[in-house]
């Protein structure tokens, strides 16, 4: 059986400003705040955002960056804030937020983010022994969502329903190729 715990990195001015794709370095509080949490891990995975490498770091984990643990593409829109573009493209941006399938201008839209950790999840699953197993990935809080999205089979309609803020703690569990959400 695998266990996965998924950690949120830590706050970063892009979250804070809601900055699609923004500045991933990490906030020196949240950091501080990721040493006192206590993870063991047999595996560690890192998204390759420097938020989720070094905040991987302050938990004390070795960790190996996973591209497919990446935060959303937001191709022309990224390093803009949302206050920004609902200004500058308001049409656009209100469809992108009510649509999941639609991306913005050469990015991703929540679906593919969705197939993409769910390839992941599904490789992880598939790579598990008879043995238990830990494994801890910190990524972006996109990554948390989806993760979620996908073990509950719920619609990707549902993903803006899904708050995760930084630091947050997601425990899954694979038994036989299949995840479940782990509570307590």
């Amino acid at each position: 059986m695998t266990t996965l715990t998924l950690v949120a990195h830590t706050l970063t001015p892009a979250l804070r400003g809601l900055v699609l794709g923004g500045p991933a370095e990490p906030d020196a509080a949240g950091l501080a705040a990721a040493r006192e949490l206590k993870l063991e891990a047999d595996e560690a995975y890192a998204g390759p955002e420097p938020a989720a490498v070094k905040t991987a770091e302050a938990l004390g984990l070795t960790a190996r960056v996973e591209l497919a643990l990446r935060d959303r593409e937001y191709g022309d829109w990224a390093g803009r804030s949302l206050e920004e573009l609902l200004t500058a493209e308001p049409q656009q941006v209100a469809g992108w937020l009510e649509h999941p399938h639609t991306a913005p201008p050469g990015g991703e839209s929540a679906n593919d983010v969705l197939t993409r950790v769910a390839d992941w999840l599904g490789d992880l699953a598939g790579a598990g022994t008879d043995d238990r197993r830990n494994v801890v990935a910190v990524v972006h809080p996109a990554v948390v969502r989806a993760a979620v999205l996908y073990v509950l089979d719920a619609p990707v309609e549902s993903l803006r329903h899904v708050d995760v803020r930084p630091l947050s703690v997601i425990r899954l569990s694979a038994h036989v190729g299949s995840w479940s959400l782990v509570f307590g």
